[in-house]
């Protein structure tokens, strides 16, 4: 299978997948008063998928690793369309937490970043691997530009029942395109040692870059999950006008489209470490400026703009720097292992933003968190080493940037 069907279906997946998940901050309110959860049961639901995902996303990795994307995407989006309708389809609690909490945690952890990057990784050549994850993870942004207006419009038109009924239409006819990314090719892990998972894990986890990258990770989903679970509430609040978040999210979605692929570029091109301690500074800063400004049209566009620049650009720099590092052989379950990291930033922010409110009336403090976390990320990127571990032919790795 050729790199660019792979690369086109990796797009096509996660613009379905990512573009869903979006979705979710659109119905706290919907699902509050249509079927009676607290606005912090329903933060506690969506901060649960992150964390189910986190933790299946090594083992989904793995599979793939070993199974190649196929099996592994088709099972996801099965799991991941249950889960949606089972949230529709019921009232309960338990529906509630097993449906949007554990399924669609584990069918994201199969449909997106740990899945296709690694299988992008795997097959394309070293030095095109953080474009080819760029132009992937802008597929992601792509379905957050088109999903949401879709999810917010069936809402308003039909009630939130038949808005996560569609999305899970959507997620099935994502189901069979892991075929079309492709098994990686002999070469691609041939001059690499023949490890098995546990060397590999013992041997990421004494490195100290992994560690730095791990831990900055962290902030990444505690930032996104933030803001796209509360900030169409938080605009409501401010006296925005309604449909504000849904726009705000598809703008966020638009920008990055562009700020996908530039990241990828420039991860190509520079120390991927250093484009990630700017993003993470720059990501801090601009949270930080619209907390503080007034809220009108013009700011939010501003706040959504850039934050899409520097929206999902973490990801492929991440993946390409874990490649680097250790390879490719295992780079599922690596990347897994680092994005498990990710996810429980992005249950503390999606919870957070809900406790607090329910606690303060406010999600002041939590704002203030989340740039301030921005800066600390930035502090623990810029001092990794991006050369190759020993164990790594330098065959394997791509040109020093």
């Amino acid at each position: 299978m050729g790199a660019t069907s792979a690369i086109l279906a990796g797009c096509a997946i996660m613009s379905i997948a990512m573009g869903a998940r979006q979705s979710f901050g659109l119905y706290l309110e919907s699902l509050a008063q249509g079927f009676g959860h607290s606005l912090g049961l329903i933060a506690f639901a969506i901060a649960l998928h992150n964390l189910a995902w986190g933790f299946a996303q090594p083992f989904a990795g793995a599979a793939a690793d070993r199974l190649g994307p196929a099996p592994v995407v088709a099972v996801g989006a099965v799991l991941y369309a249950l889960g949606l309708a089972l949230v529709a389809l019921s009232d309960t609690t338990t529906a509630l937490l097993v449906g949007m909490g554990v399924l669609v945690g584990m069918g994201v952890s199969c449909t997106t970043f740990g899945v296709v990057m690694a299988s992008l990784g795997r097959v394309v050549a070293p030095e095109q691997r953080s474009m080819a994850m760029g132009l992937a993870s802008a597929g992601g942004s792509l379905g957050q530009a088109l999903f949401v207006p879709l999810a917010q419009g069936v809402n308003n038109h039909s009630g939130v029942t038949a808005s996560l009924l569609t999305l899970a239409t959507c997620l099935l006819l994502a189901a069979p395109l892991g075929i079309l990314l492709g098994r990686a090719p002999a070469a691609a892990v041939a001059a690499e040692p023949d490890m098995t998972w546990r060397s590999a894990v013992r041997q990421a986890m004494v490195h100290r870059s992994f560690r730095l990258l791990t831990l900055g990770f962290f902030t990444c989903g505690f930032q996104l999950a933030f803001i796209g679970t509360h900030l169409p509430a938080y605009l409501t609040l401010c006296g925005m006008p309604s449909g504000s978040g849904a726009m705000a999210l598809a703008v966020i979605g638009l920008f990055n489209m562009l700020g996908s692929w530039a990241c990828g570029w420039l991860g190509g091109r520079l120390p991927q470490q250093q484009v990630l301690g700017w993003l993470y500074l720059l990501r801090g800063g601009v949270i930080l400026l619209f907390f503080l400004a007034p809220k009108n049209g013009p700011v939010l566009f501003a706040f959504a703009a850039a934050m899409g620049l520097m929206w999902l650009g973490t990801v492929p720099l991440t993946s390409a720097l874990v490649a680097r590092l250790f390879g490719v052989r295992h780079l599922g379950m690596l990347f897994g292992l680092c994005f498990l990291s990710h996810q429980l930033g992005s249950f503390a922010g999606s919870w957070s933003g809900g406790l607090v409110f329910d606690l303060t009336g406010s999600y002041g403090l939590v704002w203030i968190a989340t740039a301030l976390a921005g800066f600390v990320a930035a502090a623990l990127h810029f001092p990794i080493d991006a050369r190759p571990s020993q164990t790594v032919s330098v065959t394997a790795a791509a040109p020093a940037p």
